[in-house]
């Protein structure tokens, strides 16, 4: 028969069980938090990437709090907000590649997990940040990609025909850019691949990212061209290397239907698809939606389960959009307005 001190010594021990237990309870159920911060919220593109990370947190269980950061002092701010408000990590896509030492340094202060996403931090070097998990487009296989695009829609249009006689590419460069050479690498490396001889292939370097830098740029390819130069393709890096190139062969006297440009990104090439007529011809246009997904729900495992996402994941997954199909493309994924 057990003594009044014995059955004190059970109940006590039962009623500590029982609080250990609620206490299990409390921090399985406790509310996990991630931040989500981007350079430019009001771009459809980072709208896209906020919506479908919050879809990640409802479908698992978490909170994004989303903040935007257009400059650097407003990044290092929302990183101690973010830790004030229970933050446990996030993913940020910076105003400026180079801001990433002081980002990392900022989240260590905080005991915050970092990912980024888009845009991959460099030290101050120049060099990526390899340490840091990094989410972003695969570049030489998207440009691979565009290239094989443009090289399907001249073989639609028999420019191959008579070993591609008349049909020439200028590619505007920008090899300052890691990611910038790398896409067109990609793209001359499928046209190659294509049948386009290498003689037929014009390069161009700009100077400025911007449609203005290569309207110049393809300006000063044109008058390089054979006289028999009929038909053309224009490459670039984005959208913007290919808007302006596509201009400065109309303005040149080269008619839209014997025009192929197609860019990379989607998003800046919306309103130029809108024109019933344009050689420009499409964009392919990546997935923020699987982006804000992914590094979303790779950030919350990280957190909660310890499992440090990959060092750097490729997406090279585009689609290619056209007049014929843009606006249900972009529908779909949340980007048209």
């Amino acid at each position: 028969m057990l003594s009044r001190h014995g059955i004190r010594s059970l109940c006590c021990a039962a009623v500590t069980t029982a609080i250990l237990g609620m206490s299990g309870i409390t921090s399985a159920a406790e509310e996990v938090k991630i931040g989500f911060l981007v350079k430019q919220a009001e771009e459809p593109w980072f709208q896209t990437e906020w919506a479908f990370a919050e879809k990640a947190g409802k479908e698992h269980g978490f909170t994004v709090l989303k903040i935007a950061v257009p400059d650097g002092e407003k990044t290092l701010s929302a990183i101690d907000s973010l830790a004030a408000n229970g933050a446990k990590g996030f993913v940020i896509c910076p105003p400026d590649v180079s801001l990433g030492p002081a980002i990392v340094a900022k989240a260590k202060a905080n005991n915050l997990k970092v990912m980024a996403v888009d845009d991959r931090f460099v030290d101050a070097k120049g060099n990526f940040m390899e340490d840091v998990p990094y989410l972003g487009m695969a570049a030489f296989e998207v440009g691979q990609k565009q290239g094989a695009a443009m090289a399907t829609e001249a073989k639609n249009r028999k420019w191959d025909e008579g070993g591609w006689k008349g049909t020439y590419a200028i590619i505007n460069t920008y090899n300052e850019l890691d990611t910038g050479k790398k896409r067109t690498d990609g793209s001359v490396k499928a046209l190659e691949e294509a049948g386009l001889p290498k003689d037929h292939i014009l390069f161009t370097a700009q100077k400025t990212l911007d449609v203005p830098g290569s309207m110049d740029a393809t300006n000063s390819a044109l008058p390089k061209l054979p006289g028999d130069a009929k038909n053309l393709i224009i490459g670039g890096m984005n959208d913007n290397t290919v808007l302006g190139g596509v201009r400065a062969t109309a303005s040149n006297g080269f008619s839209a239907k014997n025009v192929i440009g197609i860019g990379i990104n989607g998003t800046d090439a919306i309103d130029e698809l809108k024109k019933k007529e344009s050689g420009f011809f499409g964009s392919m246009l990546p997935s923020p939606d699987k982006e804000g997904y992914n590094t979303a729900l790779y950030m919350y495992k990280w957190v909660t389960e310890g499992v440090e996402p990959p060092k750097y994941t490729a997406m090279d997954d585009v689609t290619l959009i056209t007049r014929a199909n843009f606006q249900e493309v972009l529908t779909k994924i949340g980007l048209w307005k």
